[in-house]
């Protein structure tokens, strides 16, 4: 029989796998010209969505605040990503929207995990790959996208 491997290393091997992934789809893309794109970016563009957002909203949307929220604006709008703008419903609401630039480092992230994916397909099988899959989806209901985790990672927590 197998030893019983201790409780703690299920976080560890989740959040090293979680990482691996991470890491190699952020290499690639600086392969590819996005050199300044940071894991936390991806929140960020899931937070601002397809409509935009207010730099307000974004920060409670990360669990962030204003001002942190403002700064990655800000990187971000340097390289290109996103753009400041009007609320076209309300002249006074100032609006963040992604650029077709970020738009394109979106959908080249989700070619790119589902490329990593398909190797782990190989790696273990396509079967232990989709229950792998199912017993995350019974262990961890709810909510698909935290995006709050920048803000939960956050040291005034």
């Amino acid at each position: 029989m197998a030893e019983a491997t201790p409780g703690y290393e299920l976080p560890l091997r989740l959040f090293a796998a979680f990482r691996s992934i991470i890491d190699e789809v952020h290499a690639e893309l600086a392969r590819e010209g996005h050199p300044d794109i940071r894991p936390m970016h991806g929140f960020v563009f899931q937070a601002i969505g397809i409509d935009g957002t207010t730099a307000v909203e974004l920060g409670a949307r990360l669990g962030v605040s204003k001002q942190a929220a403002g700064k990655t604006i800000a990187n971000l709008e340097k390289g290109g990503y996103v753009e400041r703008g009007t609320d076209a419903r309300d002249a006074r609401r100032k609006i963040v929207r992604l650029t077709g630039k970020g738009v394109e480092v979106l959908d080249r992230s989700a070619r790119l995990f589902e490329t990593i994916q398909t190797r782990w397909a190989e790696a273990i099988g396509e079967d232990r790959l989709a229950a792998l899959h199912a017993d995350l989806r019974t262990l961890t209901p709810g909510e698909l996208f935290q995006l709050d985790t920048p803000g939960w990672f956050g040291a005034d927590r």
